[in-house]
């Protein structure tokens, strides 16, 4: 009994911060998707006219839908790109060349930077003006764009961006599942002639199925999530003319308001959050479920 009482103490914090600051906001989130708004106060029951409005009547769901297909392309390009590298630096550090120890701390160090200052870092990097990149470019005769002012490159600076700030995590969890394979495995694979590309291919990436299931769900959570960045270095509105926008950011501004448009809708902000959540657990659900059956057949 004493025992009980202690873990009930102990817990009883974390649930009380899940309940106010998770559960609560969630529920209500739920309960406001169903009521128009006069101004700030729930004003009367609508159902589901909020979720209709903005997926099927413009300019509402012309704006859902945009952003909807960066968010699509955000996750494909960090699938393909930042993941993708991280599982080739991932088979480097598995070599443990000279120094490999250092290139770890080096890979992961950018991970444990604020989003908020690898933002503002980027930002002022990739300045049209006196940005080092354009500078660089300068050097050897090319002018670069305005990288965040750009429609064809803004969204691409972002995604780099944010591959440069979490391709360490994925290498780091490649890397342990890499570490789990036998010896005895990769020996056997070279002794038959297999080269580093048949290792990759066709062994290692069987056996880190585990490892893959993480970061795609991870990624795939985070990119459905993406805010920080895009607020940090384009702003609320998704500049430039709508080609960063994404729908952390279109649920922000059409919940709280933006300074260009000030205006505040909690039913429509809620609609798109229940939507954003549904979209992320039910599909998040089905790839585990599928994924999970991969790892048992390999």
């Amino acid at each position: 009994m004493r025992r009980s009482l202690w873990i009930a103490a102990l817990l009883a914090p974390g649930l009380l911060v899940m309940a106010l600051f998770v559960t609560w906001p969630l529920l209500s989130a739920f309960r406001y998707a169903f009521y128009a708004f006069n101004g700030l106060v729930p004003d009367h029951f609508i159902g589901l006219r909020n979720f209709s409005e903005v997926l099927l009547e413009q300019p509402f769901s012309g704006w859902t839908f945009r952003a909807f297909r960066h968010n699509v392309i955000v996750f494909v390009a960090l699938m393909i790109f930042q993941n993708g590298l991280a599982y080739l630096v991932a088979f480097a550090l598995l070599k443990a060349l000279p120094g490999h120890r250092v290139h770890q701390v080096i890979v992961f160090l950018p991970v444990v930077l604020s989003a908020v200052i690898v933002g503002f870092l980027w930002k002022l990097f990739l300045h049209p003006i006196f940005g080092v990149v354009n500078q660089a470019l300068a050097l050897v005769g090319i002018a670069g764009p305005a990288w965040l002012g750009d429609e064809s490159t803004a969204l691409g600076s972002i995604i780099f961006t944010n591959a440069w700030h979490w391709m360490g995590f994925p290498a780091l969890i490649f890397l342990a599942g890499m570490q789990r394979i036998s010896k005895e495995t990769l020996e056997a694979a070279r002794i038959d002639g297999a080269t580093d590309g048949v290792l990759l291919s066709r062994i290692i990436w069987p056996l880190v199925a585990p490892s893959a299931t993480i970061v795609f769900t991870l990624t795939f959570i985070g990119s459905f999530n993406w805010f920080e960045l895009p607020y940090i270095m384009a702003g609320v509105n998704g500049t430039p003319g709508g080609a960063t926008d994404v729908l952390g950011l279109y649920f922000y501004r059409t919940a709280f308001g933006s300074a260009n448009s000030g205006l505040q809708d909690f039913g429509h902000g809620s609609a798109l959050a229940v939507l954003m959540f549904l979209f992320i657990a039910g599909f998040s659900a089905i790839s585990l479920r599928f994924l999970r059956r991969r790892e048992i057949e390999v």
